[in-house]
């Protein structure tokens, strides 16, 4: 079935969507009259104070308005760069509006409606003047002053008088408004009513602080379990699992999921999610099964610099092999020894108080089972299987599975100490068998959201569109997209998002005016990069790497394998593990973010890391690192990984890597003891903020529609929301690096991930605006790039010779124009590589360019510059005129390690 977005109820909230208000003009009213009647209007709105809300507008209003720009506005009317989806929609920044520009009349527009734009009645009055403000100060005051009106005394005089400011806003809380499925994936700490009260007392550079006796599940699945749409944060009983542990943390129930503090939910840094309401019971954090060899429950799982335990235990020992959704149905697949194990929760209740009912399906194994199900005191009672035993065993209650009665299947129900009742539950019903939902089940969200496509024009060297998101859909969904890659016929894309989901994007052809989005997979953890490898869609979440299995051709992933676990996840809100790229043999290859200014506590903090084909070993290459934000794995086995500005990280770098080196960042673990820059291998280049903030992932282009730019590398901003070209002077450790803007506008939100389409050679690009980042009009944006054939007038190659930098373009330039020497500027700087957050420019100054000429190839020049030497930071601007005449401004920034015949780096800051 396809779900369009229709115009809702007036009572109901409007979001301003492609295909949603052309017909609800048509019908309610005559074109120019607004479209809802004054009688429909709230009492307050009689009675308002126009003056004083436009009087308090100010810098607290313009972000504001911005976020409500972002949601409302946004999808139909566009931005500077782009226009929005509905083609009849005014574009503020060169428009005329045909009702009215000045604050009331925007006002009552927004209030009532008029013509196409439907009346706004989720938004109270102060939340119209804000996005009213931000739309006048960003896209009128500079760019269509024609339509700015001054706010003068006399305009504010002559406003209709009233008493009233109407209702203070509603607050919006997407992330707990989202229906995320019946469980999510992420680390949650089980709390009750004292833990919550002592940890609001942490000061707010502690909140990541673990007091002694916490029970956090690192990587935990947290499953909804009483009936009721809304998905996980609609519910009101939940368990989580552990599979680090094979343990259920414990269960919960109350009017309220967790508490939502986190980075990717209310974007709170340092903070972890806490449960809401109270447990019934819990499990400390130890391992759940012990070890089949020995019977005992010793924990080798790694140690980590805090004496808390992180990381899966031995593949040997125990394995968990993923999750199997079938409806709203959860079953658990793990190995404990050789035997295979299914598991699935239940909720009953029992003289009113809820009963948690683990349901375990257990294969033939050789050696007897123990597993601890709760803590001790939990009350318990077995049922299906009279060779399973309750054993004592300190501080937990332990069942006994002798190897003989394998396979078998049975259940366990558990509650809260002192629950009554549990036996006679217990004798009720027999255990359901487990297999059948294994195999798939009724499709979750068969719903298809056909969204436009909205383009550039094509006068330019390159030409984009703009896939409009699903954001309204019938799961208050937030879509953030943060991975790509496409089918192996590339007729479809396939995109997850930083909120857990993903989704298949088809209706790809050049000449497409839409295209439907399916949603097909929720609940993982944080994905931060998506490779369709062998056919199969695999993500990189925080946790696990994930392939997605349809088990039942209904088009959703039905088994959510678990490829590889060998994360080693703490509760810090920065460790982001970002980027995912294969390689012909079939291993995997992502990177892993520091702690943010604290001391490592794992091996993995601030890697580059191989998972295996097989996915049964990991690996860390490198170390180093602070926020890698993706990999880009190069022809002949090296790599490109970004990093951002921050401690020990002067500004952000563009970094060859290869294995075995140290990049950097003092907060990497295996840092070494020496913080000088002589320890650290230098990047291929600095990267100025100025020029980009943040940057994303490399990637290559090989496609021979790129023309000159076919074999270019391309890096992807997030920070800008831009693409850059990147050169290289020389091959291998020695190489130095500039790079070049494309001559496109910046997109609306940060890009840091692509994909060049293997049949077509477009460029597909995706991004979010979460943590830092210049772009935020658009919370995500999915989008594709192409070259018109036209000239792009971008660098391809640049080499330092002495006294001068020689520089190759993508086409020839107009040689007339290249002597005149008022056309180049030259500033060199360095930088202060330290402890404290970033570095100041220094020493900054202008290199005087003596000389400028055209060399045998006419897409070359040489420019002389006697002062050059190794430095930090250069920047070359120049102002030179294509074959055509145009003129051509290239801003080309890099980093001079040496000078021909040097043997040592002097540009390390």
């Amino acid at each position: 079935m396809f779900f369009r977005p229709r115009p809702a109820a007036l009572a109901a909230l409007v979001l301003v969507l492609a295909g949603a208000t052309p017909g609800f003009a048509q019908e309610t009213a005559p074109p120019g009259e607004p479209l809802l009647p004054e009688s429909a209007l709230p009492d307050y709105e009689r009675d308002l104070d126009h003056a004083g809300l436009i009087r308090n507008l100010n810098k607290a209003s313009l972000v504001r308005g911005e976020k409500i720009y972002q949601q409302v506005c946004h999808a139909c009317h566009g931005d500077l760069n782009l226009a929005g989806s509905l083609p009849t929609a005014l574009r503020f920044a060169e428009g005329k509006f045909g009702h009215g520009s000045d604050p009331l009349t925007l006002y009552r527009t927004l209030t009532r409606g008029w013509r196409q734009m439907p009346p706004q009645v989720q938004l109270v009055p102060q939340e119209k003047y804000d996005v009213i403000h931000y739309v006048r100060e960003t896209y009128l005051r500079e760019r269509n002053p024609a339509q700015y009106l001054a706010v003068t005394p006399a305009y504010l005089a002559a406003l209709p008088r009233g008493a009233t400011t109407g209702p203070a806003p509603v607050k919006r809380e997407p992330w707990r408004e989202m229906d995320y499925g019946s469980y999510l994936g992420g680390t949650f700490e089980l709390a009750d009513e004292a833990r919550r009260a002592a940890a609001a007392k942490l000061k707010p550079n502690a909140l990541d602080t673990i007091a002694p006796g916490s029970n956090l599940a690192y990587k935990g699945i947290a499953v909804r379990l009483d009936s009721g749409s809304g998905g996980i944060s609609a519910g009101q009983a939940w368990l989580v699992f552990e599979h680090d542990t094979l343990r259920v943390a414990g269960a919960w129930t109350g009017e309220g999921f967790i508490d939502w503090q986190g980075i990717n939910f209310n974007g709170r840094h340092v903070a972890h999610p806490r449960t809401l309401g109270a447990p019934a019971w819990e499990t400390a954090d130890v391992p759940a099964w012990a070890d089949p060899a020995t019977g005992e429950f010793a924990d080798p799982r790694l140690v980590g610099e805090d004496g808390l335990r992180y990381g899966p235990l031995p593949r040997a020992r125990q394995r968990y092999r993923g999750l199997y959704r079938s409806g709203d149905r959860i079953v658990l697949s793990y190995a404990v020894g050789d035997a295979a194990i299914l598991e699935r929760h239940d909720l009953e209740s029992a003289g009113g108080r809820p009963v948690f009912v683990r349901t375990f399906e257990i294969g033939k194994s050789s050696r007897d089972l123990r597993v601890r199900v709760a803590n001790a005191g939990t009350a318990a009672a077995l049922a299906g299987s009279r060779s399973v035993t309750v054993r004592p065993d300190e501080g937990f209650v332990t069942l006994h599975v002798p190897a003989a009665a394998t396979p078998l299947r049975f259940a366990v129900r558990l509650a809260a100490p002192g629950t009554a009742g549990l036996g006679a539950l217990a004798a009720a019903s027999a255990p359901p068998a487990l297999a059948p939902f294994t195999r798939g089940g009724p499709a979750r969200w068969p719903e298809v959201i056909e969204a436009p496509i909205v383009r550039s024009d094509a006068g330019g060297a390159f030409a984009w569109e703009r896939f409009t998101l699903p954001q309204t859909n019938p799961w208050r969904a937030r879509v953030r997209p943060s991975g790509l890659d496409f089918s192996p016929d590339g007729k479809s894309a396939y995109v997850c998002t930083w909120d857990g989901d993903v989704w298949r994007v088809d209706g790809l052809g050049e000449g497409s005016v839409s295209v439907r989005w399916r949603r097909i997979a929720a609940g993982l953890f944080q994905p931060l990069g998506l490779k369709v490898h062998r056919g199969t869609v695999h993500v990189m979440c925080r946790d696990q790497l994930v392939a997605l299995r349809d088990l039942d051709g209904d088009g959703e992933a039905d088994f959510y394998e678990n490829v590889n676990s060998d994360h080693q996840v703490t509760n810090h809100f920065h460790e982001f593990a970002m980027g995912l790229q294969t390689d012909a043999a079939g291993n995997f290859y992502y990177a892993k973010s520091a702690r943010h200014g604290r001391t490592p506590l794992v091996p993995q903090h601030g890697t580059l890391l191989k998972i295996s084909a097989d996915g049964a070993r990991t690996e860390i290459l490198a170390n180093g690192f602070r926020a890698a934000n993706g990999v880009c794995l190069n022809p002949d086995g090296s790599f490109f990984v970004t990093d951002q500005e921050g401690h020990w990280m002067p500004m952000n770098r563009i970094n060859r890597v290869t294995p075995g080196k140290f990049f950097g960042n003092m907060w990497s673990h295996g840092a070494p003891a020496d913080t000088s820059d002589a320890a650290m291998a230098p990047p291929l280049l600095w990267v100025d903020k100025a020029i980009d903030r943040s940057p994303g992932e490399l990637l290559w282009i090989n496609h021979p529609r790129w023309g000159t730019l076919d074999g270019a590398l391309f890096n992807l901003s997030y920070g800008q929301g831009r693409i850059e070209v990147v050169v290289a002077d020389g091959t291998g450790d020695a190489a130095q690096g500039a790079l070049c803007r494309l001559p496109i506008p910046d997109f609306p939100t940060g890009i840091m991930r692509g994909r060049v389409h293997p049949v077509d050679g477009q460029l597909y690009l995706c991004g979010l605006s979460a943590w830092a980042t210049s772009q935020t009009e658009q919370e995500g944006g999915f989008y594709r790039l192409r070259p018109t054939g036209r000239p792009a007038a971008l660098p391809t190659a640049w080499q330092i010779v002495p006294g001068s930098i020689e520089l190759a373009f993508s086409e020839p330039l107009a040689a007339a124009a290249v002597p005149d020497l008022s056309r180049y500027v030259v500033k060199v700087w360095e930088l202060k590589r330290s402890a404290a957050y970033g570095s100041p420019r220094i020493n900054e100054r202008a290199l005087p360019v003596t000389g400028a000429e055209v060399l045998a190839d006419p897409r070359r020049i040489r420019l002389a510059i006697p002062t050059l030497a190794p430095t930090t930071i250069i920047e070359l601007t120049c102002r030179l005129r294509d074959a055509a005449g145009g003129e051509v401004v290239r801003v080309i920034t890099g980093t001079v390690h040496r000078l021909p015949g040097a043997t040592v780096s002097a540009a390390a800051p």
